[in-house]
């Protein structure tokens, strides 16, 4: 009886190799797809929580307002017109409307508001310098280079000139009056008694020995100056250096 021998075709063992790895290819392109997809749902996670905890977490909201700058404002006024409130969001706080808040104090020249991370906003103050007093109203106020008018005093500041308006007398000619008292040296300041200001271009000082000035217009006021300082040498009750290359002295 003639032996059985069990062929094993090679053709079968090769197919299945062939689905096997047809099956991990299958598998490697599918998890190729999904990693992309896990990817960009973790990104879009942390997107969004990094959002909801710079807007809306209140573990980076406000906790304290600093101020810088303010000598004769008191910080807590500051804070007060700022009006921010503790636990809002940093991120959502409106820098140029507390700004605005802030350099509407009549003592405010200027103000800069920005985020210290991770729970202050910083408030820096320019405070205004009185170069002159005038009287409006019945009180006495600060005058600032820009012709400002602000704080209040109860009997004149030491070394500060004064400065007399009639209640009518502009912004504008204010702003004369400042850019007057910014170009006149020290020396001469200290002469200066008071400014008398009709208009913006009728401006007169009255210094401390009765002598009067006619100034006329800010315009050229250091050149004024400075030819005044010559003048005052010379005897006379009125100087006139309206003109300053046409000067007068009466006597």
């Amino acid at each position: 009886m003639p032996s059985r021998t069990t062929v094993r075709p090679e053709g079968g063992v090769v197919t299945r190799r062939s689905r096997r790895a047809f099956t991990r290819r299958q598998w490697a392109r599918r998890w190729l797809t999904w990693k992309y997809v896990l990817a960009a749902l973790v990104l879009v996670g942390l997107v969004a929580g990094s959002i909801w905890m710079v807007l809306f977490s209140t573990a980076l909201a406000v906790k304290q307002v600093e101020v810088q700058g303010a000598e004769q404002l008191r910080p807590a006024e500051v804070r007060a017109v700022a009006g921010l409130s503790e636990g809002e969001p940093l991120a959502r706080v409106d820098l140029d409307d507390v700004r605005a808040r802030v350099q509407a104090l009549a003592m405010v020249s200027s103000a800069d508001v920005t985020r210290s991370w991770p729970d202050t906003v910083v408030i820096a103050v320019e405070e205004r310098v009185a170069i002159a007093t005038v009287e409006i109203g019945g009180q006495l106020r600060g005058l600032d280079l820009e012709g400002v008018v602000f704080d209040d005093y109860a009997k004149p500041p030491a070394g500060l000139p004064r400065v007399e308006t009639s209640s009518d007398a502009g912004r504008e000619a204010l702003s004369e009056a400042a850019a007057w008292g910014s170009a006149l040296p020290r020396d001469l300041a200290a002469r200066v008694d008071h400014l008398e200001l009709a208009t913006v271009d009728q401006i007169s000082l009255v210094l401390r020995d009765d002598r009067v000035v006619v100034w006329g217009s800010a315009d050229e006021s250091d050149v004024k100056a400075e030819v005044l300082a010559g003048l005052l040498k010379t005897p006379g009750s009125t100087y006139d250096v309206s003109v300053p290359g046409q000067v007068s002295i009466r006597p």
